[in-house]
């Protein structure tokens, strides 16, 4: 009869803590989806939507913010113009992302000039990593750090917190790398945490080199993105261009692993490296990106009625992600 679901909590609602971060680029559009993946606002449209209804362009500050979880947009908006919200020194590291995304946040969060960083950044053998860069390594987490904290200091506390990590699961000092490297592709590529598990077991079949149907090769979208440098443009697939490119991350055309992690893998993620489920499958392929609802298969026959159920739900769904 005309009535529809209001896309706005109304004041007065909030309850419970949440955490937002603001990264430098952010925009209306994308701050509106962040508030809605922290439980803020009731859609991730609401707070852009209210932004344009009101003719607001506010200057948006980087930083981590305390809000409260249903959240109006009207006061949403006015937590996040006021400067008492803003946690300092603090930075909200997300599972999944990249070295260089990293820093940006710690640069944004704590104040730390980003060059400064990245200089810290450029030696890995000073934090006891014998790899040629901290890809991987710096651990996802919520820090909040003294004043006066240096560059190295950050770093430092974020490999050791990955160290941690890599010791609770179990992973010999000699296999760090490796096991950074699947967790990293397992964190970018499963949808539900519960598939962890199944998806490491995957890129292990996948990188038997007597499998017939794989022949060692991962073939894994995630790590051609990497490689080409859109890893981070937030779709399921990759682009034509980023899958023909040679280069040590294409697992579409070099068998093995690639050379190295290509983001920072959580706490499941290393473990699931380290205990994959059993199982026969090769292939998986989330389906419905809304719900993560993944289909495991064990032949490519399996995995391309799969993978049209995928076009299928792209094609009834205007999702960025497809």
């Amino acid at each position: 009869m005309g009535w529809e679901e209001p896309k706005d909590y109304e004041d007065g609602i909030a309850e419970g803590d949440a955490t937002v971060t603001i990264v430098t680029g952010d925009t209306g559009s994308t701050i509106s989806i962040s508030l809605f993946q922290a439980g803020v606002t009731k859609t991730d449209t609401a707070f852009y939507d209210y932004l344009i209804k009101t003719g607001q362009n506010p200057d948006f500050q980087p930083g981590v913010y305390a809000l409260k979880q249903k959240m109006s947009s009207e006061a949403a908006l006015k937590a996040l113009e006021d400067p008492t919200s803003r946690r300092e020194n603090t930075a909200q590291l997300p599972e999944g992302l990249t070295m260089n995304s990293t820093l940006t946040r710690l640069a944004d969060g704590t104040g730390i000039p980003l060059a400064d960083l990245q200089a810290a950044v450029a030696d890995p053998s000073q934090y006891g990593v014998s790899a040629t860069t901290l890809e991987g390594w710096l651990f996802p987490a919520t820090y909040t750090f003294d004043p006066g904290t240096t560059a190295q200091q950050v770093i430092k506390t974020l490999v050791d917190r990955t160290v941690t990590s890599l010791d609770k699961a179990g992973v010999p000092s000699d296999q760090r790398e490796r096991i950074l490297t699947v967790a990293s592709i397992i964190q970018r590529e499963a949808r539900f945490t519960a598939d962890f598990y199944k998806v490491s077991r995957v890129i292990e079949n996948r990188l038997d080199p007597n499998n017939e149907e794989t022949h060692g090769l991962l073939q894994m979208d995630s790590t051609a993105q990497y490689g080409y440098n859109e890893i981070n443009k937030g779709t399921a697939s990759s682009s034509a261009e980023a899958l023909a490119n040679d280069n040590p991350w294409n697992t579409y055309l070099h068998p093995g692993l690639p050379i190295g992690p290509i983001a920072n893998p959580g706490d499941l993620a290393i473990d699931a490296a380290m205990h994959p489920a059993d199982g026969p499958w090769l292939y998986f392929v989330t389906v419905n990106l809304d719900t993560g609802e993944t289909i495991f298969s064990t032949t490519y026959a399996e995995h391309e009625k799969a993978v049209a159920q995928w076009q299928q739900w792209c094609a009834a769904n205007d999702s960025a992600d497809c």
